[in-house]
């Protein structure tokens, strides 16, 4: 989309533009399905800063002149991740064994509603993944249909899914995907 720039950030320096992009995430994981106030947005923050601090942490952001259109960020699943301890069907240890730049994590990517259909999620996912030494890419989401966008938007770039994921005790049930880089 014309007028769009898209910025990445890694590490520390990752970390410290939280605020350049909190008040997108307030606005999209307000809306439904998510219906996200006050206490998800403190629980937020306090994960962030936490997977910030994980290898080959890095944020994309997008923007439309001095507005934030969206953001993305994740990090590279360490050796002892327990990403794939979820799966309610678990899956063969060559699978799930991690070897700290094996799988990057998709953690979040958002598009706020009037940037949303443009391109613009498409433009965040090429650039989170741009130069990262990974052989596949990982994500959870909702399941269709409350994510139905998503879930055409992730099947169009290559994800495949491989099972259902309850990341932790109170969490929803998830979609698990994976996209095969090599």
């Amino acid at each position: 989309m014309a007028g769009v720039t898209y910025e990445v950030w890694t590490g520390s320096e990752a970390e410290s533009h939280l605020d350049t992009f909190l008040p997108a995430h307030k606005e999209v994981f307000a809306e439904p399905p998510y219906c996200e106030g006050p206490k998800e947005v403190a629980d937020f923050i306090d994960l962030f800063h936490i997977q910030a601090k994980r290898p080959g942490f890095r944020v994309a952001v997008a923007r439309d002149g001095a507005e934030i259109a969206g953001f993305s960020f994740g990090y590279q699943l360490p050796m002892n991740s327990q990403w794939w301890s979820g799966l309610l069907e678990p899956m063969p240890e060559d699978f799930t064994r991690e070897t700290n730049e094996r799988t990057f994590a998709i953690i979040e990517l958002a598009v706020r509603k009037p940037w949303r259909r443009q391109g613009i999620a498409a433009g965040l996912h090429t650039r989170i993944l741009d130069g990262l030494p990974v052989e596949r890419v990982t994500l959870t989401m909702l399941p269709d249909p409350e994510a139905a966008a998503a879930h055409r938007a992730y099947a169009a770039w290559g994800y495949r899914r491989i099972g259902k994921s309850r990341p932790w005790d109170e969490a929803p049930l998830y979609e698990a995907m994976v996209l095969d880089l090599r």
